[in-house]
């Protein structure tokens, strides 16, 4: 990636890292994840480290991460950019969420023992990952704050709904985290990761369609997630209508109402 200026630099900012490249980071991170049985918690703050974080931040800090480390550690890392650095930085956003969350971390060496199965051009040493979770923290100035993420909220909406409707014990956590997943590897429904608590509200709303048996729809559930969410009650249907397809991918429809369903 070369680095240009201004507005040929915004552009390039803008496109990067390309739609089939970020699907491709985001199913290795979650396929890494599962790998490693991590909690939910654990795996929703890499993600966020590594998409929201990581991945926007890289274009304009080419030129300048690495300035604690040696030279030959970014040109090593960074320059060249290639796929296989990239799944190694998206493990390092698990070790560093491991760090955060877990009583005993993620070690290195379990880490470089799963790249050493599942990064397939490239085997990286235990020093490599030590080099990596340093660029990766000054890409992103040592901001790795995870409070908020809408695994978080999702939670907390979860446990009140269940207080306050039988209709909660329907919801499954696992289909919310699911819907959540399949939101992250899809290119236009990423920007909802921007409103983390208004994106659980509606990751609820989409379960609770798919879960929920129509005759029992008793619980006045889009009131109520209006009054989280802030959005009416047609702008929540439209979005929940966006969301049902991609997680069910009825990709005629999809095709179809594309125009009618942007947002």
């Amino acid at each position: 990636m070369e680095m240009v200026e201004g507005e040929d630099a915004a552009a390039a900012a803008s496109a990067w890292p390309g739609s089939s490249r970020r699907s491709h980071l985001l199913q290795f991170l979650l396929h890494a994840s599962n790998r490693l049985d991590l909690r939910p918690i654990v795996k929703y703050s890499a993600l966020s480290f590594f998409d929201g974080c990581f991945l926007p931040a890289l274009p304009r800090k080419m030129g300048f991460c690495g300035a604690r480390s040696e030279r030959a550690v970014r040109l090593w890392l960074i320059e060249p950019l290639g796929d296989s650095n990239l799944e190694l930085f998206a493990l390092v956003a698990v070790w560093i969420a491991s760090k955060i969350h877990e009583m005993r971390p993620l070690s290195v060496k379990s880490l470089k023992a799963l790249s050493d199965r599942i990064i397939a051009d490239q085997h990286f040493t235990c020093r490599d990952f030590a080099d990596a979770e340093l660029v990766f923290m000054e890409v992103v100035d040592y901001n790795v704050g995870c409070s908020n993420i809408a695994f978080i909220y999702l939670e907390e909406l979860l446990i009140q709904f269940r207080e306050i409707s039988k209709l909660g014990d329907l919801l499954s956590m696992d289909v919310c985290m699911e819907i959540l997943d399949v939101l992250y590897e899809t290119e236009d429904t990423s920007w909802l990761f921007d409103f983390p608590c208004p994106l659980a509200a509606l990751t609820l709303v989409t379960a609770y369609v798919m879960s929920v048996p129509k005759q029992t729809w008793e619980f006045p559930i889009l009131p109520w997630v209006r009054f989280t969410t802030s959005y009416a009650e047609e702008e929540i249907m439209k979005i929940v209508m966006t969301i049902l397809m991609h997680v069910l991918k009825p990709d005629e429809i999809k095709e179809k109402n594309r125009r009618e369903f942007s947002i």
